[in-house]
């Protein structure tokens, strides 16, 4: 199912949280909305699936529009960052909600077998009698996704699912979400403000700033190719070195790297930590190391130009650097945007 947003637009009082929003979702894609809090991410997620309607606009399923349809006609199953299972039914009967409400009636043999048909997808058979306070919560959030799933949606939505999550159960669902996807080839949108979720997960990635797409594209389009200051900060560390554009050449001190397209003037210098490394050779962004930071597999150095600007850049374990050792930072490669002080 197709889902094509066109010029959509929500306001509450006087704030607008959404400013003409345009957005093609196609069939089978999953698609996330990233973005800070306040960026009107959310909000899409509950306009598309009829929780709050567009104030301008319109919301297209396929060839419907489903701007003012009601929620319960939409086809579409939500997964909430709480789970909101209902603690006094067992996972069985939580995921058979849907299809004992449903305006499709069933018989009960169909219900059981369809139920039986989720616990297996979502890899919790044999625990269908218990109830959610007795599982965990990765397995809790599996319950409702189940639920979501059980009334075959056309569109399932997703608002931050992992959020209530420690990391490692997070790490593991989003693999398990990622095959569940790529099985069922529903198409779906979900919420997060988690960088690397979105990173992880999505076919293609929507960034929000303010109720408006920024940018959007693939994971790998978005994070090396940022088109505004914005996003470059956003997606990640970023060093930011002030810097001088003469003559298609971007200058930091004594060294330079390739400016093209820029107009001569002052211009902020974007570089990752992964973009940095170090040197003792002398070719390179005299700096002091201020703290080394070990870590599993990887060492990140913090270190102080001369002008003292903090950069921090990623290092072999087994480079040996000290807190007030000297020596020098080379570019792999440096991203330029016009200065925005």
């Amino acid at each position: 199912m197709k889902i094509r947003l066109e010029n959509v637009v929500k306001t509450f009082d006087t704030f607008r949280a959404v400013r003409d929003v345009s957005l093609d979702i196609e069939s089978g894609e999953l698609v996330a909305l990233l973005g800070p809090s306040g960026s009107g991410k959310t909000t899409i997620l509950r306009m598309v699936a009829g929780l709050e309607y567009a104030d301008g606009g319109h919301i297209h399923f396929g060839d419907q529009d489903a701007t003012d349809i009601p929620v319960r006609d939409r086809g579409v199953g939500f997964v909430f960052q709480h789970y909101a299972l209902f603690p006094h039914m067992t996972i069985a009967a939580n995921i058979a909600f849907g299809l004992k409400v449903s305006r499709v009636k069933r018989e009960k043999t169909a219900i059981e077998s369809r139920v039986s048909e989720l616990l297996r997808l979502v890899h919790l058979e044999g625990l269908g009698d218990r109830f959610p306070a007795q599982i965990s919560g990765g397995q809790r959030q599996r319950v409702a996704l189940a639920r979501a799933l059980s009334v075959d949606p056309k569109v399932l939505l997703l608002d931050e699912p992992f959020g209530a999550l420690d990391a490692n159960v997070r790490h593991e669902l989003r693999r398990w979400l990622r095959q569940i996807h790529a099985e069922l080839g529903i198409t779906t949108l979900f919420v997060t403000h988690d960088q690397e979720e979105a990173l992880d997960l999505a076919d293609r990635v929507v960034i929000l700033k303010d109720g408006q797409i920024v940018q959007q594209g693939t994971p790998a389009e978005v994070c090396r190719e940022p088109t505004s200051a914005f996003v470059m900060k956003f997606l990640g560390d970023a060093n930011v070195l002030r810097a001088v554009v003469r003559d298609g050449r971007a200058y930091v001190g004594e060294i330079s790297v390739a400016a093209d397209g820029m107009v001569d003037g002052a211009v902020d210098l974007y570089a990752r930590p992964t973009d940095l490394y170090w040197s003792e050779d002398g070719a390179g962004l005299a700096v002091t190391v201020d703290r080394v930071l070990d870590r599993p597999g990887s060492r990140r150095v913090i270190a102080k130009t001369v002008d003292a600007t903090m950069l921090e850049f990623d290092a072999d374990p087994e480079l040996g650097v000290s807190a007030g050792g000297r020596g020098f930072v080379k570019f792999r490669r440096a991203t330029l945007f016009p200065s925005e002080s």
